[in-house]
């Protein structure tokens, strides 16, 4: 027998016990999942991560995951980023910009059957302001409103600048004419919670939400199953549950064998299913995701209190490089903040940071380091169990080589991570990044930039950027705003605040079961708008 038949033999009965395999896998699956009275035939399977909370006010997260469809707010992005009414029904908004008239849907109830009100949006708001419930967003995104600022500061025991004029009608003062208040609505600090429901013992594992799913199980590192809400306020949800296996498994696998509906891909697979001859081509999806990533600088702290240290750094990172070693190429140099996609995106006529050692030793030489051994040991704070991860090292291991400074990585709990950099512990360099909330430059610019953001960790200052973005917020014209954030967005890469280093692509794999799921550069939530028409 010559190897060439051996194949030929070999294969057929290779790809049948793949297929008795996959068929196991997804037979045993089925099985756990009817355990749990879930039907795989009405059901969308994720594999998820573990969430950090079911708290709308203290999540960090944005409304696309479990949260997001068990609560609900007064509007909501759909798939196409656009605003649209959710628990409001509508709104009215006065001529000077300043006063919002929110109507309440009648049919809205809480998973209890309890109706939602005005107060109850008043409840959730103050509560998420509340200094003891401690949210890391509170100020972002209700911070336009009048008086937030103060119940935050624990100078006030309400705000001011909300009032129920009855069950169904809400009245909201803005401090200013802000242009993004109703975008930010979007975002789950702002969303709807029970009080009675919230002052339980462990009330995150049964939230008496608003939103098409209820939490049906949610076992730590296990399961956690949402299911249709029957008596959702608008169209209830297609599919009878959406399941997260929380567990361990290779989720590419798991997607292969059937087990889960989509999968996110990138690198080597990425590369193998673009293949149109790869039987997995015609389920890939691919799109801008509206993401920057980024190397965090502590302003704060020497060196990178000089900007000429911090434009060093960035100049001292071959940013091509990393994206082809850890995404395969699948991926865009970040000049600036903005991505692609976003509105201002592509206005920095010609700022940036290419890779450039002379210029990086010539800066540091200006700062007093000609030799950079001078800067002494550098921490870096990251996340993660045990070993850190490839491409931090890869990022330090550049750093030292090119520059022969000495860096140190700081592991924390993944848990815990965020929760310490909020808390100002992020060393002299923090893993970083942001995902747009709304399609505007202001979620980006303003929210991260601003000295007075909550959002900007390292504690970058400059007055006039502040000037040109506080006045961009209240801007009607729409070419003279995208304009200030241009402007903005310039001044910004010039002070370098952190290290820019890419834009993400989104590649996912979507089971052709799985019927109206849109691949967005902003997560939306979606899972009720979807259906699974299995092919059995």
């Amino acid at each position: 027998m010559t190897r060439r038949s051996f194949l030929l033999i070999f294969a057929p009965a290779f790809l049948l016990l793949s297929c008795q395999l996959a068929s196991v896998a997804t037979t045993e699956a089925t099985r756990r999942l009817a355990a749990e009275g879930v039907d795989r035939e009405d059901a969308v399977v994720l594999k998820g991560g573990q969430p950090r909370t079911l708290d709308p006010a203290t999540t960090l997260s944005g409304p696309d995951g479990p949260l997001g469809h068990v609560f609900s707010g007064l509007a909501t992005l759909d798939p196409n980023l656009q605003v649209q009414p959710d628990l409001a029904a509508g709104w009215e908004v006065s001529e000077d910009g300043l006063v919002y008239t929110f109507y309440l849907r009648e049919n809205a109830t809480f998973h209890d059957g309890t109706p939602v009100t005005a107060r109850d949006i008043i409840y959730s708001w103050e509560r998420a302001a509340d200094p003891d419930t401690d949210s890391e967003t509170a100020l972002t995104y209700l911070g336009d409103i009048e008086g937030v600022a103060e119940k935050i500061a624990g100078q006030a025991e309400h705000i001011s600048g909300i009032r129920a004029i009855d069950d169904h009608t809400l009245e909201v003062r803005l401090q200013a004419p802000v242009i993004t208040f109703l975008a930010k609505l979007a975002y789950p600090v702002t969303f709807v919670v029970d009080g009675p429901n919230i002052n339980q013992e462990d009330w995150q594992h049964m939230p008496n939400g608003t939103g098409p799913f209820k939490l049906q199980t949610w076992r730590d590192d296990d399961l956690l199953i949402l299911a249709r809400n029957e008596e959702y306020y608008l169209e209830p949800a297609q599919v009878a549950h959406v399941v997260y296996d929380l567990g361990p498994g290779l989720p590419l696998a798991m997607y292969e064998t059937g087990e889960i509906d989509l999968v996110g891909i990138g690198t080597d697979t990425l590369a193998r299913v673009q293949d149109p001859n790869n039987p997995l081509n015609e389920e890939l999806r691919t799109g801008v995701s509206m993401c920057t990533s980024t190397i965090g600088l502590n302003n704060r702290l020497p060196p990178f209190d000089d900007v000429r240290v911090r434009q060093a750094f960035n100049y001292a990172l071959d940013k091509e490089r990393l994206i082809e070693t850890f995404s395969g190429g699948n991926g865009l140099v970040a000049d600036g903040p903005l991505p692609p996609g976003m509105p201002g995106y592509g206005g920095l006529d010609g700022e940036s940071y290419p890779y450039d050692l002379e210029e990086a030793r010539q800066l540091l030489a200006e700062a007093g380091y000609a030799d950079p051994t001078k800067l002494g040991p550098l921490t870096f704070t990251t996340q993660g169990y045990g070993d850190v991860g490839p491409y931090i090292t890869a990022v330090i291991t550049l750093w030292q080589e090119a520059l022969g400074v000495t860096v140190e990585p700081v592991m924390l709990e993944p848990f815990a991570y965020y929760d310490e950099l909020y808390a100002g512990n992020n060393g002299h360099f923090y893993s970083s990044g942001w995902c747009a909330d709304y399609p505007d430059p202001q979620n980006f610019l303003d929210i991260l930039y601003h000295s007075e953001s909550t959002q900007n960790l390292g504690g970058f200052a400059d007055p006039q950027i502040d000037a040109l973005l506080e006045e961009a917020r209240t801007e009607s014209d729409v070419n003279k705003r995208l304009g200030m954030y241009q402007e903005a967005e310039r001044r910004i890469v010039q002070q370098a605040p952190v290290v820019f280093t890419s834009h993400g692509i989104s590649a996912v794999l979507v089971n052709p079961d799985l019927q109206g799921y849109e691949l967005t550069p902003i997560g939306v939530p979606q899972w009720h708008r979807v259906n699974v028409q299995r092919d059995n």
